[in-house]
């Protein structure tokens, strides 16, 4: 028991450190908010529903915020540097229509 609990919690540490530091995702000029979404935030973040993609905190409910969060991370979240101008815009205008905000 103590043996399978030791190896699930190593198994969750390292998905958390999968979901810390810096990605070198760089977005084609074309992607819209949702394909960025898909392609650099679902490893992490999977969509709560098919309408739903997250459910922000009303902190980073606004897109300066979000801008923010994705482009230079947090403790758990890696930064996404290379999200930016319009399609950093898109990104953000995608969250804020497509999530719940508590």
């Amino acid at each position: 028991m103590k043996k399978s609990s030791v190896l699930l919690s190593s198994f969750a540490l390292l998905a958390l450190v999968g979901c810390g530091a810096s990605n070198d995702y760089t977005p084609p000029a074309d992607a819209t908010g949702e394909r960025i979404f898909s392609t650099a935030c679902t490893e992490c973040h999977k969509p709560l529903r098919g309408d739903v993609a997250m459910i922000l905190s009303e902190k980073v409910a606004n897109k300066d915020a979000l801008k923010n969060k994705f482009q230079n991370g947090s403790m758990r979240m890696p930064a996404f540097p290379n999200i930016q101008g319009e399609a950093a815009d898109r990104l953000a205008d995608y969250l804020l229509a497509n999530s719940e905000v508590k």
